[in-house]
């Protein structure tokens, strides 16, 4: 099937859309949507054809769907050499069943607010290094936030020296994969040769030697001395049990690991940082957000600010503007079926988007306003 039959979209060569993409993904989304409509393809990886949507019905009619009809890790593979092959996000079929199941426990709500303590402490450590006055980068700030409480909460490290190598370490390591040219190495494998310490492909593979040694040497000291009264997700990781009473071997702790890590890490700073950004850039926002916060001072714990309507709607609308990921990982169908009218073949990439979704001005009117207040006046 050529690209043609199931959605248009453009006929440069695959190389200058893949680059393209790794470069100026928004603007190459915004154009094809411009040009093509609700649906078009792009070709990313071995030639085929992803096809973007960004139409409630097409998004709807995806998720859905029975877990049968799509691969989704299989699309995956180029986050392989940071993530590991056993990550939840590169599986499919029964193994990706299996690990849903054994991570699940950790993540239940009340668990959850037991990390509230730690997120509170660890920024009101950082924020107070700030000065009126001064200037910093407020993303390199939110940054470190993040890794600390990721390495407290879900790592659970207590070694002050290897909470510092990890602290170094997994900047250094995303670092080399941060930037549009930097993360070519993914996207392209023939980028990926070692040819020694100084060559990219080189200090990627020697970092993520140096972090993989760290991170089975805290598994192994783990296994050696469990602890039933820690509440780190590792610690609730290495107790889980499958159907046949099967633990985590320490190479899927690892991934799995990696995977909290890397989903967690940036995704929170950007997110934060962005609506700090549109918080300044609106200074009636802030104060109405501000007034709301100022009127809940004093609670013992956080969940009266989990409830803050205002709160809520600001995290909503910085989230829709600026989506931290702009689209859904692809899946690629397994048997045929229609999606909003078109019939699609097994092979076929099919992409929810989320960034032009969020920018549909039928779901959002005059989406390119910051404007909170939408959350107040309806449910979308």
């Amino acid at each position: 099937m050529t690209q043609a039959d199931f959605a248009l979209g453009p006929n440069t060569p695959q190389l200058i859309q893949l680059l393209q993409w790794i470069g100026q993904p928004i603007p190459l989304m915004e154009q094809c949507a411009q040009r093509y409509g609700d649906t078009f393809a792009i070709r990313l990886l071995r030639g085929r054809a992803s096809v973007f949507g960004s139409h409630p019905q097409f998004i709807q009619a995806i998720f859905t769907a029975e877990p049968e009809v799509f691969d989704a890790g299989a699309s995956n593979g180029l986050l392989l050499p940071l993530l590991g092959d056993a990550s939840l996000i590169l599986l499919d079929g029964d193994r990706h069943r299996r690990q849903r199941q054994l991570l699940m426990p950790p993540f239940h709500g009340e668990r959850m607010r037991a990390y509230e303590r730690i997120i509170t402490t660890t920024t009101e450590r950082i924020a107070a290094q700030w000065r009126t006055g001064s200037t910093f980068n407020l993303r390199q700030a939110l940054q470190d936030i993040s890794l600390q409480v990721i390495l407290a909460a879900v790592f659970g490290i207590t070694d002050e020296q290897r909470f510092q190598s990890l602290r170094q370490l997994l900047p250094s390591l995303l670092d080399l994969t941060g930037s549009p040219l930097s993360s070519s190495l993914l996207f392209l494998p023939a980028l990926q040769r070692d040819w020694g310490a100084w060559s990219p492909w080189g200090r990627f593979v020697r970092l993520r030697d140096r972090l993989d040694r760290l991170v089975f040497a805290e598994i192994a000291e783990r296994r050696a001395h469990p602890d039933p009264e820690r509440t780190d997700i590792l610690a609730l990781m290495l107790a889980a049990r499958d159907e046949d009473n099967q633990p985590m071997t320490d190479l899927e702790l690892r991934d799995e690991l990696m995977t909290l890590l890397v989903a967690g890490h940036e995704t929170t700073a950007s997110a934060i940082a962005w609506a700090m950004y549109w918080l300044h850039r609106e200074p009636a926002t802030l104060k109405t957000l501000v007034d709301e916060l100022d009127a809940n001072v004093g609670a013992e714990d956080a969940k009266p600010f989990s409830r803050l309507p205002y709160l809520g709607a600001v995290c909503n609308e910085a989230l829709r503007i600026y989506p931290v990921a702009p689209i859904t990982f692809p899946r690629i169908l397994k048997v045929p079926m229609t999606i909003a009218g078109r019939e699609y073949q097994p092979g076929n990439s099919v992409v929810p988007c989320i960034y032009l979704t969020h920018r549909r001005p039928e779901l959002y009117p005059d989406p390119a306003t910051f404007r909170p207040e939408r959350f107040l006046e309806r449910q979308f």
